[in-house]
């Protein structure tokens, strides 16, 4: 994949976890001050899930991607390698950051948890072409793909056990089913605040059923079903409401696309009546705005909500959700 990354090799983080644990008293973190148990989350998703299943216990909750700072090409700082072994439980998406892959696994964390493993992933690529268009209303004919069609040889592999798409976090059911079973996972690590975090959990999970019947009734009346982004994100969210992404790029932000693709891309947009290309907070829209420029199209935020910062349409998970919905809302023609 053509992706800059900056990884810490094994050498490097195993320097770095003896730097940070033999200079605690030099570079020791916030929760030894407080003594609070920690929770280390790898990026905002995951911390987000945390914060609200621990809610109002005495349990500290930090993350590693810090706001702004787009989650794929993170760096791990020493202290922050080290903070990964002194927690009680880390939380991660596998395939995501695969220098917190590689920190975490060899971090001395009591608890492990790759949220990936707590939902099931999928493949997604460029174009990615949900499956139940029944009951939808299209202005014209002959509209739906076949599948694969489009592709052009543009399918990514995305990190994950089995080669899957990470971004689960974008479709509130399967949101759903990772809190549920990190729920699980932080009873067993606390013990005593079990009833409370199962509490949480269930009002967390109402929340996101809430949010999945909110996309489903937004946008069910609309006049085409596909999508442009830069960042092919939103492969989940196309598979759950029946929508094509088409992706500028591949499903990682710094991909870049070939002069054909987005040729390609122009000519999707022209027979599907897209109106709008969609980019992103934290990553590069160049891309958006050169196919934009050449096809006369609108630009608009889809947000895949790897970090909030200053930038955000919100400032949480559920109002960057909502402010997703409306933006799809208006370049699909839902009513």
């Amino acid at each position: 994949m053509n992706v800059r990354r900056r990884l810490l090799t094994g050498t490097a983080i195993a320097g770095a976890t003896a730097l940070s644990l033999g200079t605690l008293s030099a570079c020791s973190g916030a929760s030894d001050k407080d003594g609070k148990p920690q929770v280390v989350a790898s990026f905002y998703p995951m911390e987000f899930l945390a914060k609200q299943i621990i809610g109002d216990a005495d349990v500290r909750v930090d993350t590693l991607t810090k706001p702004g700072v787009e989650p794929h090409d993170l760096e791990l700082k020493p202290r922050q390698v080290g903070d990964l072994s002194k927690a009680d439980v880390v939380v991660y998406l596998k395939g995501l950051q695969p220098a917190v892959d590689e920190a975490v696994g060899q971090s001395e964390a009591k608890h492990k948890v790759d949220a990936a493993t707590l939902t099931s992933l999928e493949k997604h690529g460029a174009s990615e072409h949900g499956h139940d268009h029944e009951g939808h209303n299209h202005g014209d004919e002959g509209h739906d793909h076949a599948e694969g069609e489009h592709e052009g040889g543009h399918e990514h592999d995305h990190g994950g056990e089995a080669g899957g798409d990470p971004h689960v976090w974008l479709d509130p059911t399967k949101y759903a089913e990772v809190a549920k079973g990190l729920n699980k996972k932080l009873a067993e690590a606390y013990p005593d605040h079990r009833a409370d975090f199962q509490k949480n959990t269930d009002a967390l999970v109402t929340k996101l059923t809430a949010l999945d019947k909110e996309f489903t009734a937004g946008l069910k009346n609309r006049t085409t079903d596909t999508f442009i982004t830069t960042h092919a994100a939103f492969g989940y969210l196309a598979e759950r409401y029946g929508l094509d992404q088409e992706g500028i790029s591949g499903v990682s932000p710094e991909a870049e696309a070939s002069p054909a693709r987005i040729k390609e891309i122009q000519e999707i947009a022209q027979e599907e009546k897209v109106s709008t290309v969609f980019f992103e907070t934290l990553a590069s829209n160049k891309g958006a705005k050169t196919v934009a420029e050449d096809t006369g199209l609108k630009t608009g935020v889809l947000d895949p909500i790897e970090g909030i910062n200053d930038k955000s349409k919100g400032d949480d998970y559920f109002e960057v959700m909502r402010a997703n919905l409306a933006a799809l809302k208006q370049a699909l023609g839902a009513r």
